[in-house]
């Protein structure tokens, strides 16, 4: 891989030394090899810009896969919502998709390495982004690895590594295990356990009904779930992308899918729920030593406290930039809503409604067509 150095635009202090930092010229960094970045990394390549001078891939896992190698392990091939083709390659070509019981946090690592070598992707891993600033019109990307200096970026940081658990009082004292979606592997962890899920998302009903299997459980939520009887239909599914799309334009923060689209009765929710297993309660008002306990003064027991509380975007690296507006989001433009207004140079992608496997691949090409309108190239 072929990198220019830079010195002449950064002299930072740095280990107390007047030393000039050293940072490599490339015109886009991408950040993030999930699906989204994968995808925006083959339109930058079949555009012809070159690896390495041209535009490189920063990830900040150990190995290909995103979000997907840190799954549950129940999560098969049968019961995952859907795996999208990235560009270029089906997922057929890669694994058999008859075998519909493997792991979905083995089989799509696999087919993202084999992606990444066929195309011989510009990945660099390894390596996280610590901070993006601006100085003469360029960013600079300060990591833990190489430095990297850029005209434009395209961010597909997603959403996996910035869990959200709302920090009730009493966090502190609870003697039992508290943990978030992202660290569940699977359901033989609690048997044995009283276990209070947390959380009106498809994944903590989904969870719900597995964990239930093999132990006591309680459900608890902030508002009463949304259940809808309905087939969800692509039509469905644009006009629930159409109204994020909407908000993230309007410099509005993105709301949850569930939000939108209520959840709706598959057989298996109809079976947790002829059963009891959906019998919710409303959220606790404090954490106790033991459990829990509601305003009116009713406490309940419980070994294990598991959050499903959704994910925040993981964008704390751009904070320098101030692209966050008063309203708590950060206006969106661009045919796909992945440009970002205060500055056609960044992207954002896997942000708003591209925030779906089939989105992150539509805002992939999206986002390079734009930015390289945008940057001449």
């Amino acid at each position: 891989m072929n990198l220019d150095k830079s010195t002449t635009s950064v002299n930072l202090l740095k280990e107390e030394k007047n030393q000039p930092e050293i940072f490599y010229k490339v015109d886009i960094v991408v950040i993030g090899a999930g699906q989204a970045g994968l995808s925006a990394a083959y339109h930058l390549q079949k555009q012809g810009l070159k690896s390495g001078k041209g535009f490189v891939v920063l990830d900040d896992e150990f190995e290909s896969g995103g979000a997907w190698q840190h799954r549950w392990d129940s999560l098969t091939l049968s019961t995952v919502n859907g795996i999208n083709d990235l560009p270029g390659m089906h997922f057929s070509d890669v694994m058999q998709t008859e075998d519909l019981e493997l792991q979905a946090n083995i089989a799509v690592p696999k087919y993202y390495e084999y992606y990444e070598k066929k195309f011989n992707l510009p990945i660099i891993r390894p390596i996280r982004v610590i901070e993006v600033t601006e100085r003469k019109n360029r960013f600079l990307i300060r990591t833990n690895g190489i430095q990297f200096s850029a005209r434009g970026v395209i961010n597909a940081t997603g959403t996996w590594k910035t869990p959200h658990c709302p920090r009730y009082s009493g966090w502190e004292k609870f003697k039992g295990r508290q943990l978030h979606t992202g660290e569940y592997k699977n359901a033989e962890e609690f048997i044995g356990k009283h276990v209070i899920v947390v959380g009106g998302g498809i994944s903590a009903v989904q969870l719900l009904g597995e964990i239930s299997t093999v132990t006591e459980t309680t459900w608890v939520t902030r508002r009463q779930p949304d259940f809808r009887d309905y087939e969800f239909t692509p039509e469905l599914g644009r006009e629930a992308v159409a109204m994020v799309d909407k908000r993230v334009r309007e410099g509005l923060p993105p709301n949850s899918v569930v939000s939108v689209t209520g959840l709706p009765i598959t057989p298996a929710i109809k079976e947790m729920l002829d059963k009891g297993i959906l019998e919710r309660k409303p959220m606790f008002d404090e954490i106790i030593e033991t459990g829990v306990r509601w305003a009116d003064g009713t406490t309940l027991k419980a070994d294990v406290i598991f959050w499903n509380t959704g994910f925040r975007h993981s964008l704390d690296h751009l904070k320098s930039l101030k692209l966050t507006n008063e309203k708590g989001g950060i206006e969106m433009t661009g045919k796909l809503a992945t440009q970002v207004a205060k500055d056609p140079r960044i992207h954002l992608t896997g942000y708003g409604p591209s925030a779906s496997t089939i989105g992150a691949n539509r805002a992939g090409r999206a986002a390079v067509k734009e930015l390289m309108e945008v940057l001449k190239l």
